[in-house]
């Protein structure tokens, strides 16, 4: 069996919560169970979100073009003064 997702790096914990509906968490589900039977380790679904997450934005070509957009835009914008008092 093989997978988009690669097994996952050793990691600290990281809190995540979102509002899916009944079918996404069907789906998160046997994606976790898929993901434990093709890797012999149980990971939880919070803990898989942004590593599927990672891999949707890093295959998406627009959004890299547009991240790229978006720094060379923050680049070229002057610094926000400070204020000294």
């Amino acid at each position: 069996m093989s997978l988009k997702l690669d097994k996952l790096p050793d990691r600290e914990a990281v809190k995540i919560s979102f509002t899916a509906d009944a079918d996404l968490k069907s789906a998160l589900n046997d994606y976790a169970e898929i993901y434990r039977r093709s890797y012999g380790q149980k990971e939880s679904v919070a803990d898989l979100i942004p590593f599927m997450l990672t891999a949707f934005m890093e295959a998406d070509p627009g959004f890299k073009r547009a991240r790229k957009q978006l720094e060379d835009t923050r680049q070229q914008s002057p610094s926000p003064q400070t204020k000294e008092t």
